[in-house]
């Protein structure tokens, strides 16, 4: 029995290693063998053999791995970072060349605003179609999130998040505008403000939507070429006063789209 229970938490953990980082499980395989080799018993060998391969995996491995399958990392610069390092850290942050020159071009458009582009979930390393919950499309190296744009109360843009993992604090609508996500819940969609449970903490509570800076990086990013669709609530394109046919509506069967703006290729 106890040798049952160890080897069905040994799956369950695998699966779940999977799921949230798309290598963790192979880490865990390749761990359980170091530990079956190294005889001698120290404190937490377990988590130490098992953070050492992952990590090596992780920054050393698979970033060379990753090309054969179209994908690289987002590159970073001084205006492109991601949102949080746990991003980096769970290999959530791949995306196929012409994203990255995608990236790359809008976050030179910005280089005389305070803008920064920081980016949220990206895709996974390897495999098209692989899920990266809880999105439902970002599979394919051309889909990425980023973080929204606020102001201080100065009325200042700074490149700050309102959540620990940057999604879950919704700018709502206001007043007399067109209120999507009342709509989808009443229409049976419950999962569609489902983020607001995995936000992990919320900061900065004083930071306010900025209209001209979302816009001014929207617009930026509606320059280039590649681009095939921007995904945001109704409300905040009719706020923004954003016409383009490529800024969307992703639909009901998404989770709402107003505490990050996701954009993707043709």
């Amino acid at each position: 029995m106890k040798k049952v229970l160890k080897i069905s938490t040994q799956f369950l953990l695998f699966f779940f290693l999977t799921i949230c980082t798309q290598i963790g499980g192979l880490a865990l395989l390749a761990s359980l063998g170091i530990n079956k080799a190294w005889k001698k018993e120290i404190r937490f060998k377990s988590i130490i053999s098992f953070s050492i391969v992952y990590l090596l995996m992780t920054f050393l491995i698979v970033p060379f791995i990753a090309p054969i399958f179209g994908r690289e990392k987002v590159k970073h610069s001084d205006k492109v970072k991601p949102t949080t390092y746990v991003t980096v850290l769970l290999n959530r942050n791949y995306v196929n060349p012409a994203l990255n020159d995608l990236i790359t071009k809008t976050a030179i458009n910005l280089k005389n605003s305070k803008i920064e582009l920081r980016y949220l979930d990206a895709n996974f390393p390897f495999i098209d179609k692989f899920p990266l919950l809880p999105h439902l499309s970002h599979n394919d190296g051309k889909k990425i999130d980023f973080n929204l744009i606020y102001e201080n109360i100065h009325g200042e843009i700074v490149n700050q998040r309102k959540s620990i993992s940057g999604y879950g604090i919704f700018e709502s609508p206001k007043p007399g505008e067109q209120h999507q996500i009342n709509q989808c819940i009443n229409d049976g969609y419950w999962q569609y403000d489902f983020t607001k449970y995995v936000t992990f903490g919320k900061i900065n509570k004083d930071l306010k939507f900025s209209e001209k800076g979302n816009k001014r990086l929207i617009e930026s990013i509606l320059k280039q070429q590649k681009l095939g669709k921007i995904f945001i609530e109704p409300h905040l394109k009719t706020r923004m006063n954003l016409r383009h046919h490529r800024v969307r509506y992703h639909g009901c069967q998404a989770v709402r789209h107003d505490d990050h703006i996701h954009i993707q290729l043709k």
